[in-house]
């Protein structure tokens, strides 16, 4: 029983003397307010109305249930009524600064759901994987896979950021075969440029991390690009997986080593700590928190595993670490070497909130 819906048809009824009326005010069958009536008489054990075939009339209990009923009512519709002034009172332009990887394919749908519910907030949206500091540039939010820029900024997590080896199927098929990560060595190997182990890979499996060094053939700051380098066979390429879903699930790529992957980044929205109490930054931010709270739908659609996430870019140090050289061979990391790697992520990692 859904008790406001029921408190809503006894009143309608009580006022309007009539199951009939009351069923034509709330645009709902009379059978349906009859059953809600009932619902309700059933729940606090009383009888509400004296029925006859020609009306109803309130009992005697009921005269006194209608009283707090109606009260209830009326604030109930009251804080309805003040909500969406409120949601329409939200006015203004907000400046987003957002990585080219989410803003083609997925961020305009998010901005046309979000302008349906505040239809009064405008966006000018930049698009560009630059590092920015918002304060210093006049972002309200910067949508990033990089810590802050600094203390004055609080940053809220949105989803992980998978990633994929992957090539098109004609490359795999005339060039040497990969089954261990030491085989890409002898590949053309392409990959972000911004990716905080460099050319030096930490490729997990399971809780187990391999180092390897891949000296990219192509680096660029555009994951598009390098989307189209692999679909034209050039290539391994290391791909986001919301940039290259779509392809693996039309087969244009498959997956390279699909036992291995580098840990999960993090999209994050970034904002000033002084927009923490401004109404359309806190309604957009909580939008897209509440949007995805669950897994990402590019990575629910390739079947992504969520074991490695509890793994991040300091975890694969702490992980047991092979490390490949270019002559080929697997060794484990040392001690300096693997503080070396915190010390230029940073001891922390992302937290949720700074």
């Amino acid at each position: 029983m859904d008790l406001f819906l029921s408190i809503e048809a006894f009143v309608k009824a009580a006022e309007a003397e009539s199951f009939a009326h009351a069923a034509r005010q709330l645009g709902i069958g009379k059978s349906l307010v009859t059953a809600r009536v009932k619902q309700l008489e059933e729940h606090y054990g009383v009888a509400l109305f004296h029925r006859s075939t020609r009306a109803v009339r309130l009992s005697e209990i009921g005269e006194s249930y209608y009283k707090d009923c109606a009260e209830l009512l009326k604030r109930a519709y009251d804080l309805s009524a003040r909500s969406q002034v409120e949601t329409l009172a939200l006015s203004g332009t907000l400046h987003i600064h957002v990585l080219p990887g989410f803003a083609l394919g997925h961020f305009s749908r998010t901005l046309i759901d979000f302008r349906a519910t505040y239809p009064r907030i405008e966006f000018e949206v930049t698009v560009s994987d630059r590092i920015v500091d918002p304060v210093q540039e006049g972002f309200d939010v910067a949508l990033q896979i990089y810590p802050p820029a600094s203390n004055s900024l609080v940053e809220r997590r949105l989803f992980p950021v998978r990633g994929v080896l992957c090539a098109a199927p004609q490359y795999l098929k005339d060039e040497p075969v990969i089954e261990t990560p030491l085989d890409l060595i002898r590949h053309d190997f392409a990959r972000y440029a911004y990716y905080p182990w460099g050319d030096k890979w930490p490729l997990m499996k399971g809780h187990e991390c391999f180092e390897i060094e891949l000296n990219p053939v192509l680096k660029s700051n555009s994951v598009h690009l390098l989307l189209e380098f692999a679909r034209a066979g050039a290539g391994v390429v290391y791909l986001p997986t919301m940039v290259a879903a779509a392809d693996l699930l039309e087969r244009r790529l498959v997956r390279v080593l699909p036992d291995y992957a580098a840990p999960p980044l993090w999209l994050s929205a970034v904002y000033p700590t002084s927009h923490r109490s401004t109404s359309k930054v806190k309604a957009f931010v909580d939008f897209l928190r509440a949007r995805f709270q669950s897994e990402p739908q590019w990575d629910k659609a390739l079947g992504m595993a969520t074991e490695l996430d509890s793994l991040d870019d300091n975890g694969a140090a702490e992980a047991g670490l092979l490390e490949a050289g270019r002559d080929g061979t697997l060794q484990h990391g040392s001690d300096d070497a693997q503080g070396d790697r915190q010390d230029e992520h940073g001891s922390e990692g992302f937290p949720d909130d700074r």
